[in-house]
């Protein structure tokens, strides 16, 4: 089926159209490479799964973590020498599994080798998934690694007696992906809803600093907190909100962003943590792209205007410092290198959701020039001043591609920003409508 010459995106940039075109068949090949892996494959901090460290008679934090952390950072992936398992990473199924179901809506618009029907069972089938493997043992429905994460402070992911243990990211994005996913069963969202008994009483919801905090995940430190996880659970209240109606939600919601607002540096940015020592991170690119992203869907849904200083000054910090102009992402407001891909992707969603439009084709273009092997639908991991490292993470690279290209695609046909709720029933008969306008 060829595009429709009628959307309001072609009418007012007709001649983009094969630009859409052309990112819309890297989709088709990035999910066409999951797909074909059953959407498996390494993570970032998948090191713990060696079977080879797993064999050792010891059990030490600090060996765990040098294991881990030389895995993590090799320049070349030596994930198959440790024998670390491929699997699936909970947070990037709900990712494919929205970037899915947006591709079968787009298959009214754009031509490809695969029927809607392929994408759209893909979508129901891995949001089915999520459910059946939520983490199990706590308060409601929650996400969780599917590996062991080694910190400092303790283990995060699967633990002896609790087949996984929650945290803030991945359970926001399983109740996104529910809510986006209703068609295929109605009951998703009350499924999903259960999350805020999760935040409340297993992730310790409370007051602090005339807002509110929670932890990002069971053994994280009580003396510290992550800002970007915290904004990513107000924004898990808010789209509950914005479902249910329930101004309990909303409240709680606003107490965490009042929180995250406040801790807003004079640059615009963020710190990874709060106190900024508290990590080795400082105001690197996808954490702060993050906390923007989230306060664009607060605006998006309640309108308030309540954050308006908070966005602008962060989404001015974040395209001035952390972008360069030809769409390369820099690592952090002081340093150009490593770029990384899930840099780009968050980019990508934030100037996409902003309506900066070039902004967002400029780091899509940079990321198909620098990272993309297009013979293999696969993206690299990160490109350091002097070399690349050309691995390819299922989550950290295909899932966050796949999503942020599907979402800028989409929100130009709906001429809003979708969110990872694709298109609704209304912008579909609305954009059908005006496709059959003379």
């Amino acid at each position: 089926m060829n595009p429709s010459p009628k959307t309001q995106y072609q009418r007012d940039a007709g001649t983009d159209t094969e630009r859409l075109q052309r990112y819309v068949d890297v989709l088709d090949d990035v999910l066409d490479y999951a797909r074909e892996r059953d959407y498996k494959g390494w993570d970032y901090g998948d090191g713990m799964s060696s079977r080879l460290l797993l064999s050792v008679p010891i059990d030490n934090r600090w060996f765990n973590l040098a294991v881990q952390e030389f895995i993590k950072r090799s320049p070349v992936n030596v994930r198959p020498l440790f024998l670390v398992e491929q699997r699936r990473n909970f947070k990037g199924i709900t990712l494919f599994a929205m970037a899915n179901r947006t591709r079968a809506q787009l298959a009214e618009w754009f031509d490809g080798d695969r029927p809607a029907e392929t994408y759209r069972d893909d979508a129901v089938a891995l949001t089915e998934w999520l459910v059946e493997n939520q983490a199990k043992g706590h308060s409601g429905f929650a996400g969780s690694h599917r590996h062991v994460i080694q910190h400092i402070s303790g283990r995060n992911g699967p633990r002896s007696g609790i087949p996984h243990s929650p945290n803030i990211v991945s359970t926001s994005y399983g109740v996104k992906a529910l809510l986006a996913g209703r068609e295929f069963d109605p009951d998703y969202p009350d499924i999903a809803k259960t999350a805020v008994d999760v935040m409340l009483d297993d992730l310790n919801y409370r007051p602090k600093d005339d807002g509110a905090v929670m932890d990002y995940y069971l053994s994280h430190p009580k003396d510290s907190y992550t800002l970007n996880a915290l904004a990513i659970g107000a924004r898990l209240f808010v789209e509950l909100y914005d479902h249910f109606g329930d101004e309990e939600l909303l409240e709680r919601a606003e107490k965490v962003y009042d929180f995250v607002a406040s801790k807003q540096t004079d640059r615009g940015g963020w710190y990874y943590r709060e106190p900024a020592s508290a990590s080795h991170l400082s105001m690197d690119n996808h954490h702060n792209g993050f906390i923007v992203e989230c306060f664009q869907r607060y605006e998006q849904l309640v309108g308030s205007g309540r954050y308006d200083e908070t966005l602008e000054r962060g989404l001015d910090f974040y395209a001035r410092e952390l972008f360069d102009e030809d769409g390369a992402p820099n690592f952090d407001e002081e340093h150009p290198y490593p770029r990384d891909i899930h840099a780009t992707a968050q980019g990508i969603l934030v100037f996409t959701y902003a309506g900066q439009y070039d902004r967002a084709e400029r780091a899509i273009d940079w990321a198909l020039a620098n990272m993309y092997v297009p013979s293999e639908g696969r993206f690299y991991f990160r490109k350091h001043r002097l070399y690349t490292k050309r691995m390819t993470l299922m989550r950290w690279c295909q899932a966050w591609m796949a999503y942020a290209i599907a979402e800028y695609v989409a929100t130009r046909i709906a001429d809003e920003p979708t969110h990872g709720y694709g298109i609704d029933a209304d912008g579909i008969e609305r954009l059908r409508a005006a496709a059959e306008t003379p």
